[in-house]
């Protein structure tokens, strides 16, 4: 026994190991944070005034633009300004999307987690889903404004809505088409969401957790940049069928029912349609993935040093 047990009664050694053992509760607001400073980065890759990804997954069946053809086509009429336009609906959907899901995600880890065990990978995919869920309604709104900003200058001029900024535009839907209209579409949103989250916060935390233990990998840079792509491939793939239901249920002007709209879609465009814009899909959320888990990896680290437990 060491002179410092002697001195402290055991009741209180092992209380003090256990807050040392403790995870450490960040700040709710970091994964909101860490997903706007990505964004800033990777929206002329989800924009090109709109984004290649939405106008892929709007242009009429039998079109046959590829991406590469998109790019060009996008540059050649809306030019270098363009790739930043709409930057104030992905900021806002970021404040409310992505803050949500990250911030609920996080709490539910962290109740789960004591100092001898860690949520398994199935309790992850749970609190994910759940995460995910809650974020999707919460970021609606401008989600719907992120995507008509995007999908504007692809409609006829008589026919764009021509938000000024986000603020703007959820006003101007309240006024016009009733409060009603900002939750359109908020089921497939919600699911989508689900899907997202899975994909990306459980897959990171499932893929940096086996890095660790099965290769020489440490907890850097380099582990958090290869967990990182490996969840962005995982959460496009599972959540593109979704995405284009989304996209095009949002961008609608007469908007159909669900059942409805996948039904006429498996009709003129059969099963090809689930992965429509999936490349382009991937080059935003495999670089959005990266930059966010490394920008909150980094808040922590900054966090830990802050509080003296790095």
């Amino acid at each position: 026994m060491t002179a410092l047990q002697k001195q402290v009664p055991a009741g209180q050694l092992r209380k003090s190991e256990d807050r040392v053992k403790a995870p450490l509760h960040y700040p709710f607001w970091f994964g909101g944070s860490a997903s706007c400073l990505a964004a800033c980065f990777t929206h002329p890759l989800d924009l090109a005034a709109p984004p290649v990804k939405v106008r892929l997954q709007t242009q009429p069946h039998g079109a046959k633009r590829n991406m590469l053809q998109m790019f060009v086509h996008v540059a050649r009429d809306d030019g270098i300004r363009g790739l930043y336009r709409g930057l104030s609906a992905a900021q806002l959907r970021q404040l409310t999307y992505s803050m949500t899901r990250f911030g609920v995600y996080e709490e539910l880890k962290d109740r789960l987690t004591t100092p001898n065990s860690r949520p398994s990978f199935p309790t992850l995919v749970a609190m994910a889903s759940i995460s995910g869920f809650v974020g999707g309604i919460a970021g609606n709104p401008a989600d719907i404004v992120n995507v008509r900003m995007q999908h504007d200058a692809a409609l006829a001029p008589e026919k764009r809505r021509n938000y000024k900024n986000a603020i703007d535009g959820l006003i101007r839907m309240s006024r016009e088409e009733g409060v009603a209209s900002l939750w359109r579409g908020v089921w497939p949103n919600a699911s989508r969401a689900v899907l997202m989250t899975v994909g990306q916060l459980a897959s990171y935390d499932g893929f940096k957790r086996a890095l660790l233990q099965h290769t020489s990998l440490q907890d850097n840079i380099i582990t958090h940049f290869t967990a990182s792509i490996l969840a962005g491939f995982v959460a496009t793939t599972i959540c593109s069928p979704v995405d284009v239901i989304k996209t095009r249920v949002m961008s609608a002007a007469d908007p159909k029912g669900i059942v409805h709209l996948v039904t006429d879609i498996f009709r003129h465009e059969g099963v090809s349609w689930m992965f429509k814009g999936w490349v382009p899909s991937f080059i935003r959320v495999g670089p959005q993935t990266i930059l966010t888990f490394i920008f909150l990896e980094e808040q922590k680290k900054i966090y830990r040093k802050m509080k003296s437990l790095e």
